[in-house]
């Protein structure tokens, strides 16, 4: 199976091409991509001479282009599929319909993937997508069991890429209101969740409060780490109990399925974390590598190698067993 992994700087791309990695997937300093951060993403000019690496080391370049243009602005989204082509990238991920059919349209040779922010999670769907615009391959969502997929790739053509590693959004791609609630930025639009000129944290006699939007998100002990202010993973107090009521602050780690994921069918292993530093994005690689290996070659597959980079030290297989919460 392909290796898909994040590359949040040039730098990054480097590093997990020279760490084994099949492919990279990376996107444009603006908002056309869900990472939209100060100081990540690629210049026009980066992103060329990262293809150039990439395609020289044997690996690919996927493009994100994957946030849903403003109404009046699609110039800029439009602008970047045809830099990314003019870049070389072997394929760009999109999710907005519209701008799907502008690069069926006007790009036809350039391959087109579908995001995860398009929350495409049935056959029948996906079909439709590759019939009207002719889509390649689809990034599920982080909703499905193992027996789901297969289910899927049952039932379509259309290469499937799941993720395996990272940080777990347990809202529906794509359909998540809750950072724009407190901030008035759109992951899906402006491609930020939980931006972090909104963050704030604050010493109190309690401890170190970790406020998002104004918004108190988690309060903890003077010698506890404050997490990163993000309302999906906040910590609440409602109905007498105190917790994490979406989820804990933990990563996807499904190091463990993938001879089931393989033999759901599916194409693509898909690492995330282009917010995440060049070490970790080689680590990750190499890890994901060794064990996607020694699944080709029939041998056991290492267990336990990434748990000391998974978010608090925890690790959770998300919806692909169905016992997450």
């Amino acid at each position: 199976m392909e290796i898909v992994c994040p590359a949040g700087t040039p730098a990054a791309l480097r590093a997990a091409v020279k760490a084994g990695a099949h492919t990279v997937y990376c996107g444009f300093a603006d908002e056309t991509n869900a990472r939209n951060f100060p100081g990540l993403n690629f210049s026009r000019e980066e992103m060329q001479e990262g293809v150039r690496f990439a395609h020289a080391h044997g690996a690919k370049v996927l493009v994100a282009i994957n946030t849903y243009p403003r109404a009046g602005s699609e110039t800029l989204w439009r602008q970047a599929v045809a830099d990314a082509e003019t870049a070389g990238a072997d394929a760009v991920i999109l999710a907005d319909p519209g701008l799907l059919d502008y690069a069926a349209q006007s790009h036809p040779d350039l391959r087109r993937h579908l995001s995860v922010q398009a929350a495409a999670a049935n056959a029948d769907i996906i079909n439709f997508y590759a019939r009207a615009f002719g889509v390649k391959r689809v990034v599920l969502p982080r909703v499905l069991s193992v027996p789901e997929i297969a289910a899927i790739n049952a039932e379509t053509e259309v290469e499937t890429e799941v993720f395996v590693f990272g940080g777990l959004c347990v809202m529906a791609e794509g359909r998540c209101s809750l950072s724009s609630y407190a901030t008035g930025q759109s992951p899906n639009m402006n491609g930020v969740c939980s931006p972090a000129s909104h963050v704030e944290y604050r010493e109190t006699g309690e401890g170190l409060d970790a406020r998002l939007g104004g918004y108190t998100i988690h309060r903890v002990g003077r010698d506890e780490p404050a997490p990163y202010p993000t309302l999906c993973k906040g910590c609440f107090t409602a109905g007498g109990k105190t917790g994490h009521l979406f989820e804990d602050p933990v990563s996807l780690n499904a190091e463990q399925l993938i001879p089931q994921l393989a033999k759901a069918g599916v194409t693509a292993l898909k690492i995330e974390g282009r917010q995440r530093s060049r070490s970790y994005v080689a680590q990750v690689v190499r890890n994901f590598r060794t064990a996607v290996d020694a699944q080709a070659a029939g041998r056991p597959i290492p267990q336990g190698m990434l748990a000391s980079l998974s978010e608090g030290q925890a690790t959770t297989t998300g919806a692909y067993k169905k016992t997450w919460r």
